[in-house]
């Protein structure tokens, strides 16, 4: 039984070695940082009421459905979006190259209309069925093609027939961004967007007007940038305070608890390497109030090794065989442990809800953290503790 635990405890120390030295650059690598780590963008952006028209918590929530699709076609990475209040909306763009332009073209309310000569709009961007960028294959001009629906293109198919030979103009929020001159009357509901575009700026239109209309028009209420250089002077002053904090853990537990501290330290370490590879494969959003998460839930990991070796403690001073006081101090460690965790998890998941942005993310590092510390403590500590009991069976380097 002691050689096959010191077998057994050599390959689970070199196996979290070599856990450690191969997953530690990936984990690093993959996870993502928000904004204050890797700096980026954050506007605000308030609705401007309308006469008749006033702005409710459901047009914010329309206006954030529109602007999400928007993200998504635009491939714009790292963004966060949120209600703020009953009129305004939060953008957080992380790690972008041109965060302002994203934010310009996320904000527009991009309300197209046809209209004729004299102002009268004939078809509007409801009837819109898909728009596409493509490259004209004659003039190698980019443009946007339209399709409409069925609606859609009779109406475009009348206003075309009314206006032959007179320019239609493509209205986009205001704005004429092209006035062909119609030479026959189109009934198929197609149309084409010609403007002098770029590949780039036909691209952005074309996602506009595929994913709607905002309900409500913005204005800019904040903006706040923070530079790479500082998210990573952040990164790195976080980094290196975890460190010095971990480090100091591991020595005080080691001295204190002896043979159980050395135990508590491998379960810290496993702890780690598992909160972050499921914010990895979760794709969680690391932010500082993430760390401060992180720190919390590491703090709450090793007081459930404290609790469990202070009744072990107790029960080994009772007389109780060493087998016998892992087994009971586990057993009265349990509901503490339990108790504790679920209360907090509890706190965390109502923050997870109802919070946005930097308490959103520290809600998130902390639940990961507590359902990681409570499966370590309960399975992975409890069983080295009963192989390292085979081991050693002196009271002494268990702190007694």
């Amino acid at each position: 039984m002691r050689k096959n635990s010191g077998l057994i405890v050599t390959l689970v120390i070199l196996a979290l070695g070599l856990l450690v030295y191969f997953v530690n650059q990936p984990l690093f690598k993959n996870i993502n940082l928000g904004l204050d780590l890797r700096g980026g963008l954050r506007v605000v952006l308030e609705a401007q009421e309308r006469e008749g028209e006033p702005v409710t918590a459901d047009t914010i929530q329309k206006a954030v459905g529109v602007l999400r699709d928007r993200v998504d076609n635009l491939g714009v990475k790292e963004t966060s979006l949120y209600p703020q209040g009953n009129n305004r909306v939060v953008i957080e763009i992380a790690g972008e190259d041109d965060p302002e332009a994203a934010v310009d073209i996320l904000k527009n309310v991009a309300q197209l209309e046809f209209r004729d000569e004299q102002g009268n709009v004939a078809v509007t961007g409801k009837n819109l069925k898909n728009a596409e960028d493509r490259m004209n294959p004659n003039s190698q001009q980019a443009e946007v093609t339209l399709e409409l629906d069925q609606e859609g293109a009779r109406l475009f198919g009348e206003a075309t027939k009314a206006n032959i030979g007179k320019p239609l103009f493509i209205v986009l929020d205001d704005r004429v961004i092209s006035a062909p001159t119609v030479n026959t009357a189109i009934t198929d509901g197609n149309a084409v967007i010609e403007g002098n575009f770029t590949a780039k700026e036909a691209q952005d239109l074309a996602v506009l007007l595929r994913s709607g209309a905002l309900p409500v028009s913005f204005n800019v209420l904040e903006k706040r940038s923070i530079g790479p250089t500082l998210g990573a002077d952040s990164l790195d002053k976080s980094v290196k305070a975890g460190i010095v904090g971990i480090i100091a853990i591991l020595i005080f537990m080691i001295g204190y608890y002896r043979l159980p501290g050395i135990i508590a330290d491998l379960s810290l370490v496993l702890y780690s390497l598992l909160v972050l590879g499921a914010m990895v494969y979760l794709g969680a959003v690391l932010t500082l109030p993430g760390i401060a998460g992180f720190a919390l839930s590491i703090g709450m990991a090793v007081d459930a090794n404290i609790i469990i070796y202070e009744r072990i403690k107790e029960e080994l001073r009772f007389g109780k065989t060493l087998q016998a006081a892992i087994d009971s101090g586990f057993k009265r460690a349990f509901w503490t442990i339990f108790d504790a965790n679920i209360t907090t998890l509890i706190t965390a998941m109502v923050l997870m809800y109802f919070g946005t942005g930097p308490i959103k993310g520290f809600a998130v590092t902390l639940s990961l953290g507590i359902i990681a510390s409570l499966l370590i403590a309960l399975t992975f500590t409890k069983y080295m503790l009963i192989l390292f009991s085979n081991l050693a069976k002196n009271p002494k380097l268990y702190g007694i």
